[in-house]
């Protein structure tokens, strides 16, 4: 051959530092070794441990929604349209992610379920503090919610906090007013600590909005909304899905309704004149 072969190393990829002092950049920065000794199982079963990582899976989603949706609220009120949308957005795959947290759960029989329920004792999901910010900022307000969480000052402080200020909607209504729709005071000027209730008169600024010009900005925004609203419900229904198979009609964990409760959620739309302004464009 007439070529000379060159040397192999030179054809291996450049080995990578290995040699630190102390734990790794990667160990500092995302902190895997704290989140993967946070599994303390509490029976024998070996499906608790995909039950217990699939729930603080979807705790570590709650935190990255809630983060988005205060950065939309946040980007509203100074009528930055743009940060908002691209918020809402980033939240859209975040609550796509979220609702595939059910998949593992989805399939559970009611004898497997049976097998470690009794780990849980008094625990349920509606005890989640991250969950509450979740519904708090979708509206969904309620300040009997705040109770199990005495408990906890710091947390109950962040609800608290989260239960008087104004919801990811109100602040969209806001906007919407500020801009010259006919958002009625009695709905600009309401108790934002309790739950949102629709208002015809909403509904017909929607409807005036999408009966316009469809690449508005204000438009824009009413369809990163809905694609919220929509993974919100489609969360609510999986999570009734996946306790049906599990437990039937039974009393849930923490004394809840169980399945009853879930489904009276799951008929529920949030952000509802988005939903009912379009029988009327």
């Amino acid at each position: 051959m007439s070529q000379q072969a060159q040397p192999q190393e030179a054809s291996e990829p450049e080995t990578p530092h290995l040699d630190f002092q102390g734990t790794t950049p990667y160990e500092d920065y995302v902190q895997a070794d704290v989140l993967t000794h946070l599994q303390h199982t509490r029976s024998d079963d070996p499906g608790e441990m995909v039950f217990l990582v699939t729930t603080q899976v979807m705790e570590l989603w709650f935190t990255v929604v809630v983060h988005e949706w205060e950065t939309a609220a946040r980007a509203l009120r100074g009528d930055d349209v743009p940060v908002a949308v691209a918020a809402l957005k980033r939240s859209v795959r975040e609550l796509e992610a979220l609702n595939a947290s059910w998949r593992p759960l989805a399939q559970l029989t009611p004898a497997q379920f049976n097998s470690y329920r009794g780990a849980l004792g008094e625990g349920s999901g509606f005890q989640s503090a991250m969950y509450r910010r979740m519904e708090f900022l979708l509206g969904e307000k309620s300040a009997s919610m705040l109770v199990p969480h005495r408990g906890a000052p710091r947390v109950h402080a962040e609800l608290e906090k989260a239960l008087q200020e104004p919801s990811l909607y109100d602040e969209v209504l806001r906007l919407l007013a500020r801009r010259g729709h006919a958002v009625p005071a009695e709905v600009l000027n309401r108790d934002v600590s309790l739950r949102y209730e629709p208002s015809p008169e909403v509904e017909a600024v929607w409807t005036a909005l999408y009966a316009g010009d469809e690449s508005s900005e204000t438009a824009r925004l009413g369809e990163a909304l809905t694609d919220v609203a929509e993974l919100v419900w489609r969360w609510r229904n999986d999570h009734l899905v996946a306790t049906r198979r599990a437990m039937g009609s039974k009393t849930g964990t923490g004394g809840s309704a169980g399945v009853a409760w879930l489904e009276k959620r799951a008929r529920k739309n949030v952000f509802p004149e988005l939903w009912t302004a379009r029988s009327h464009v």
